[in-house]
């Protein structure tokens, strides 16, 4: 568009558009039959567009404009009054030409020629009988419309193309053949504009100087580097392709494959020690530390395919070196691979002693020094018996459970763990409230209790009924025994020994504070270290009535309520044994 309106172009001038016509310095309609400037004008100059909506405009002059409104002096007061009142004369409303002529925007165009289209209209002619002067033209050149300015189109299928050559002038020129790939890094060239050296100086093969910035042409590469590079480029999917692979199988090893492990029953032996608390990734972690197993994961699944495998416990296992995770699984569910100090239910403590030194390999009696010279540091409660008579503070406080040792445990810490488990024990028991209620003096009372009804019972409704007859006996109103527990068991203890045939004048005569026969009440302390169901009958006895009893095998224990019942089994038992 130029500064005066559009000039010619490629775009006709539309009636919508609001440029349509000139609106005239003041933006005013002009009065029906009147020039746009001032002066009549012969002809409806809309009546050629509204027929050709395409039909182009001929260029105004405004210089011509000057002197047609200096030779007509009333035009600019015909203008002014325009301007004052917009709606003084507007055109009137005139009919709609026909459909034919109006909507059809094709009905005027030149025929078909037979070339292409070259997207520009012929300038407007003028109307027929109206002479050119009466636009205020003279004679115009257009500097637009030469073939310098505008160059002819070319064919929709080469407008592309650079004008090099005609196909017929190029002998190289095949329209079956794709055009090679140019990009810069196949052909070679650095970051940016090609090179020339890479292409010849055939003209086909230059860039276009209209600004196109494809290049055209087979153009005949060098060869060297398009091989490199596509080398390169296999080169490097080559590794790709191989590094994912390798991946993809390690992922898939780790994920979806069998853990490493290995075969057989191993050799050599390793003793392996499982803390408490640790479960199977834990054990597993220990196994492979010691070269027991191959890899945790081995060792997990092993587990888990046990059927007993989660009943592995803490404690010391001997084990071997190098054998498969289920071999491993398979003989820690076994008792007998545990490298374990099992103490039972029942045991005194000297026997513990003896017991302790044969697993750690010690001489006899070294357990026994030094539970006599480190009591104190052992962790015994505060309730402990203060009693001079109390043959051994630790009596009932090695509590019996399997205990893990190795061949570095030392006595000493052996014996704290015992007296760590049992303080944990009777923890979770009432003591306190048993005492209270069978008037005992305190805990200590209470485990001497469970001490005596652990070595007198064989079952557990033995230690229910066994506990009774303690009550029963202990009671100040025991006339049958006076207060008297006669357990045969505390007399085995003080001399050290469990026998069954005890002459009554030997046990009935002894004086020693842990002999029930002679002293009523108590003994001085535990007599052995009972286990947790002699502690819990302990607690909760029964209420039959039950007062004395008696094993005429050493199998099966007899309850009677009175002293007669109680006497015809006593003859029997002496029958049976041969005793006076």
């Amino acid at each position: 568009m130029t500064e005066y309106g559009r000039g010619p172009g490629s775009e006709p001038w539309h009636p919508e558009d609001p440029l349509y016509g000139d609106q005239g310095w003041g933006g005013q309609q002009p009065a029906h039959g009147q020039s746009q400037y001032g002066g009549r004008q012969p002809q409806d100059p809309y009546a050629q567009q509204q027929h050709d909506p395409y039909a182009q405009q001929q260029p105004q002059d405004p210089y011509t404009q000057q002197q047609q409104q200096a030779q007509d002096p009333y035009a600019h007061q015909q203008q002014h009054q325009q301007q004052q009142d917009p709606y003084a004369q507007q055109p009137q409303y005139q009919q709609q030409p026909p459909y034919d002529a109006q909507q059809d925007p094709y009905a005027q165009q030149q025929p078909y020629n037979g070339g292409w289209d070259t997207g520009q209209q012929p300038a407007a002619m003028p109307c027929e009988g109206q002479p050119d002067a009466s636009y205020g033209y003279g004679e115009t050149n257009d500097y637009y419309g030469t073939p310098e300015a505008y160059p002819p189109p070319q064919p929709p299928g080469r407008r592309e193309a650079a004008p090099a050559q005609a196909p017929e002038q190029n002998p190289d020129w095949d329209p079956e053949v794709q055009p090679e790939e140019t990009h810069p890094f196949f052909t070679g060239a650095d970051d940016g504009d090609a090179k020339d050296d890479d292409y010849d100086d055939d003209p086909r093969e230059s860039r276009r100087g209209d600004g196109g910035g494809e290049r055209r042409g087979k153009g005949k590469k060098k060869k060297g580097r398009s091989g490199c590079a596509c080398l390169v480029v296999s080169l490097v999917l080559a590794g790709g392709l191989g590094g994912v692979g390798y991946f993809g199988y390690s992922f898939y090893k780790d994920k979806f494959g069998s853990a490493p492990d290995y075969s057989g029953s191993g050799s050599g032996s390793v003793e392996v020690e499982i803390p408490k608390g640790a479960y199977g990734y834990d054990i597993g972690n220990i196994l492979k530390k010691l070269g027991v197993v191959k890899s945790v994961d081995a060792f997990v699944s092993a587990q888990n395919e046990n059927p007993k495998g989660k009943s592995i416990q803490a404690g010391v296992y001997l084990l071997h070196e190098e054998m498969s995770a289920s071999e491993a699984v398979k003989m820690m569910v076994d008792p007998k691979s545990q490298n374990l100090l099992i103490i039972p239910e029942g045991s005194r403590n000297v026997a513990v002693y003896a017991m302790i030194d044969a697993k750690l390999d010690l001489k006899k009696g070294t357990t026994k020094a030094v539970a006599t010279s480190r009591k104190a540091d052992l962790g015994l409660p505060g309730w402990v018996g203060k009693n001079k008579d109390i043959k051994d503070p630790l009596e009932g406080f090695l509590y019996p459970a399997a205990y893990p040792v190795t061949k570095e445990t030392k006595p000493e810490a052996i014996l704290k763990k015992m007296v760590s488990r049992s303080n944990e024990e009777y923890e979770d028991l009432d003591l306190e409230g048993t005492a209270k209620k069978y008037n005992l003096d305190g805990p200590w009372q209470v485990l001497t209790v469970a001490s005596l009804v652990q070595a007198e019972g064989l079952t557990h409704d033995d230690f229910r009924k066994m506990a009774e007859v303690v009550y029963n006996r202990l009671k100040s109103d025991n006339v049958a025994t006076n207060r008297k527990l006669e357990f045969d068991s505390a007399f085995n203890y003080l001399k050290n020994q469990s026998e069954i045939k005890i002459r009554s004048n030997e046990i009935r005569t002894n004086p020693d504070p842990y002999n029930t026969y002679y002293h009523a009440g108590l003994p001085p302390g535990p007599i052995s270290n009972p286990g947790d169901e002699a502690l819990r009958a302990t607690l909760s006895p029964t209420a039959g009535g039950w007062m004395f009893f008696i094993s005429l095998d050493g199998k099966k224990t007899q309850f009677t309520k009175t002293a007669a019942e109680h006497e015809k089994l006593n003859e029997k038992f002496k029958e049976l044994h041969g005793l006076d």
